[in-house]
């Protein structure tokens, strides 16, 4: 598709890093970071949501690990709040990949919002059971069971601004507080107990609730309050030191903090808002969850589907990547709203240094001060990347690498890394590594702007206003803006662009669509022949979605329209970015996850800048792998000698600099390597995946029994899918597949289901997963779960690594007590291709 038109306004392009002012430019703003300065040791405390598990293996386990989380808040199993996230269900999952404690709201056992006040004496057999069943656990001392929560709202009301009322509220709060902290204890001595858990912090509330705990020795274990609101980026800093000072005046030794539910609908998924609440968390050394505002399920907004990353994850995980001790960060402007932040660590024995900033536009020097010498030498690499805000439900490439420069340590000990440019929803990262010889690879950005819906011309449609300060739980929206209601024949918005080059350009497109299946629009160039766009349902009009598509556009200027197609689509931005190559990224071994004891080499900054890691015999680097779509890619280790790359349950010997061809699932791959001894560089992925010499079968070819039967949709692959598939033992679907060879395979279920159950909650969606039985052969079968796709017309993907036999394989779908989701089709791709 081309075209030519006259030429359009500036679209904003992408950040880069520079070092020259063009006269009269703005001072840009400073950021900086005291390397001597140190806060303690990383404790990446901010990284929590509360309801991010929903079920075992929701979200994915290579989605989850990576993060590290420390904390997360579930409710008690079998708890009528919700039809799931129960916390023994789900510490399976989370702590199989590192995860820390578990927060039991124990209230969530009723199922009413606000909870239904029955009495204390209505509650008390369900504190029995809940503590009973979880001090039975294995993992009991993992857990803290929060007994009470938002009691200064929900059965108590201790914010009410008379007096009298509430003292006689309090002395009725602190009365069950007593009878619930001994009856908890009663049953399990060594209980860990949280509180008082109020909707936002009350100096007065916390004086009197400290000094009646400490006379009748009910003393919470761990302290907990929730930030909600805006004015919580501004004020948290004055509670919390408020706090330690009343602990400080009746003599109480610091307690641990909980902030267990944090931050808006406008900031989660957001890169760029979450660094400002999460370096105020870490700062002070305090435990945080980000709040359940949608759906459970996804870290919070955090991971898209089971196992796809979007922006926020991006950021979590760098976050999940600091070490050593966070160093103090002086920001532009303190303790103010949406202005830029950071936080910052330095590892003296990797020799690293890392500064994560974000939440302004525009220009920025990050000065980092103390550079030692002796740690780095005379000259530092800056890598600098970026990772942008792709949506609650849009998937997010590894993130760019904008920069790696080679600087010299000035005489004062300063670094200063320039950032222009910057983008208010993204975050960036810094990562300083002792230069060495050598040159690094300078990054390659190619050329991307973006366009906002609500400038474009639109017909038909309108402008919306959404997740501002003033509205912090409105949902995000690029430019705080965009244009719904397009639902006439004639609706539509054109964009004017401008391509400095001929070529083919990657079409972002950021949307809303809750039609209840998948919708379409039609997209045209120069008011050419349009094309199908289509875009699977999201949540609502405003739980943002990332739809890519290609374009062909000649230099010049021209209109990309997006017309109504049969059904209603909200748009927000577009992005363009020339397409310069196939899909590719090098992950950076010294920033890998390691265990063991590998040593860091940066004699040279050659090849990716961070110099290399050295990985002997007993020492293991995991590296994330992102994939657009599942698939095969190029994997080379760019390494001195052979490595082990271990990928599902497969291990292969892999050559220094030779690729190889191995199947990554859509979304985060975790990738082991190990060696007997060698120095690596990177692990660099290509390719935009190939489904060459992948087995696929429709559902029409599987064996249907006990009910299970085909049934005709214009949305499956070949136009039918496999329903009506378990709730009883004999109701299977039983498909025979043709391995060439034996070995690992990765079998893709492609699948659909839109169970929810409707509780009533003012604001939760709650979706329901279903769960299906899969027997490869005569192996035990596995059970394995499948997320809700918002729609009986979605299909999406879910890995499973099964070991076929050569030749024939039966492999098996059901469920003898409950309903598996609908399948279109099955493919496997041998892991090693």
């Amino acid at each position: 598709m081309a075209g030519t038109l006259p030429a359009a306004a500036p679209a904003a392009a992408s950040p880069t890093l520079g070092f020259a002012r063009a006269g009269g430019a703005p001072i840009p703003q400073r950021l900086t970071v005291d390397l001597t300065a140190s806060e303690g040791p990383v404790m990446r405390g901010a990284n929590g949501a509360l309801y991010g598990l929903s079920d075992d293996g929701v979200p994915s386990d290579a989605a989850l690990e990576p993060l590290k989380i420390t904390s997360i808040s579930q409710k008690p199993e079998g708890g009528a709040q919700h039809p799931n996230g129960d916390a023994l269900t789900v510490s399976k999952s989370f702590f199989r990949n590192g995860g820390g404690e578990i927060n039991v709201m124990m209230q969530d056992i009723y199922a009413k919002w606000p909870y239904e006040d029955l009495g204390i004496d209505d509650y008390l057999p369900k504190v029995d059971k809940i503590v009973k069943e979880i001090s039975a656990d294995p993992n009991s001392d993992r857990f803290i069971y929060i007994p009470f929560n938002e009691p200064d709202q929900i059965w108590y009301k201790l914010g009410v601004s008379d007096q009298a009322q509430y003292e006689a509220n309090r002395d009725r709060f602190f009365r069950d507080w007593k009878t619930v902290y001994q009856r908890i204890r009663a049953i399990d001595p060594d209980a860990k107990i949280a509180g008082p858990n109020e909707a936002a912090y009350h100096t007065r509330l916390l004086t009197d609730f400290l000094t009646f705990a400490q006379r009748e020795n009910v003393m919470p274990q761990v302290m907990t309050w929730h930030e909600l609101g805006s004015g919580s980026l501004r004020d948290f800093q004055a509670h919390y030191d408020d706090y330690r000072a009343i602990e400080r005046r009746l003599g109480i030794a610091p307690l641990k903090i909980n902030i267990d539910e944090y931050a808006n609908r406008r900031d989660l998924s957001v890169p760029g808002q979450l660094v400002q609440w999460v370096s105020m968390f870490e700062r002070n050394k305090v435990y945080a969850n980000q709040a359940y505002w949608d759906a459970a399920g996804n870290m919070d907004g955090n991971v898209v589907r089971s196992n796809i990353p979007n922006g926020g994850w991006w950021f979590f995980r760098w976050y999940a990547g600091l070490t050593g001790d966070t160093v103090k960060v002086t920001p532009p402007q303190p303790h103010t709203i949406d202005t830029l932040q950071g936080l910052a660590s330095l590892d003296t024995t990797r020799r690293q240094a890392q500064v994560l900033l974000g939440g302004s536009a525009g220009d920025s020097d990050v000065v980092v001060r103390n550079v030692s010498r002796n740690l780095f030498g005379r000259t530092v690499t800056a890598t600098v990347a970026e990772a942008a805000w792709s949506g609650y439900e849009g998937q997010h490439a590894t993130p760019r690498v904008l920069a790696r420069t080679k600087l010299t340590v000035a005489a004062d000990g300063t670094v200063t890394v320039p950032l222009r440019g910057m983008h208010k929803m993204s975050a960036y990262r810094i990562v300083l590594t002792p230069g060495g010889s050598g040159t690094p690879s300078a990054a390659t950005v190619p050329w991307s702007a973006s366009y906002e819906a609500e400038d474009a011309a639109i017909t038909g449609g309108q402008v919306y206003t959404q997740g501002t300060v003033s509205n912090a739980n409105g949902y995000a929206a690029s430019g705080t803006k965009d244009v719904g209601s397009l639902s006439t024949a004639a609706s539509k918005v054109d964009f004017t662009v401008t391509v400095p080059e001929t070529g083919t350009y990657d079409l972002a497109i950021l949307y809303g669509n809750q039609s209840g299946a998948p919708a379409t629009q039609q997209l045209s160039v120069d008011g050419g022949e349009p094309v199908t766009v289509s875009y699977p349902s999201t949540e609502n009009w405003t739980y943002r979605a990332k739809k890519d598509v290609t374009v062909r556009l000649t230099a010049g200027t021209h209109v990309l329209t997006l017309a109504k197609g049969d059904a209603e689509v909200t748009l927000d931005r577009i992005d363009l970015t020339a397409r310069t190559g196939e899909p590719s990224a090098s992950y950076e071994a010294t920033l890998a996850d390691i265990s063991g004891r590998p040593s860091y080499d940066y004699s040279s900054s050659a090849g990716v800048g961070t110099g290399a890691l050295v990985l002997r015999s007993g020492d293991k680097a995991v590296f994330d792998v992102y994939a657009p779509r599942d698939a095969y890619y190029t994997v080379v280790p760019r390494s001195s000698a052979a490595v082990q790359l271990t990928l599902h349950g497969e291990t292969v010997t892999a050559a220094p600099g030779r690729p190889l061809r191995l199947y990554l699932v859509a979304g985060n791959n975790r990738i082991a390597t190990t060696a007997q001894n060698a120095s690596v560089r990177s692990l660099d992925v290509s390719g935009a995946g190939s489904t060459t010499g992948t087995l696929s079968y429709e559902g029409a070819s599987a064996g249907l029994a006990g009910g299970a039967r085909l049934v005709d949709s214009a949305h499956a692959s070949a136009g039918s899918y496999i329903g009506w598939l378990g709730n009883s033992p004999e109701s299977t679907a039983e498909f025979t597949v043709d391995a060439p060879g034996p070995g690992r395979y990765l079998l893709v279920v492609h699948y659909a289901h839109n169970d929810r159950r409707d509780n009533g909650h003012a604001y939760n969606t709650d979706i329901m997963s279903r769960t299906a039985d899969i027997t490869v052969g005569a192996d035990a079968p596995r059970r394995v779960t499948f997320k809700n796709t918002w729609s009986w017309d979605d299909y999406w993907t879910l890995g499973v690594p099964v070991d076929l036999k050569q030749g024939a394989n039966k492999v098996t779908f059901g469920n003898a007590s409950a309903w598996a989701p609908d399948i279109d089709r099955i493919e496997l791709g041998r892991i090693v291709g």
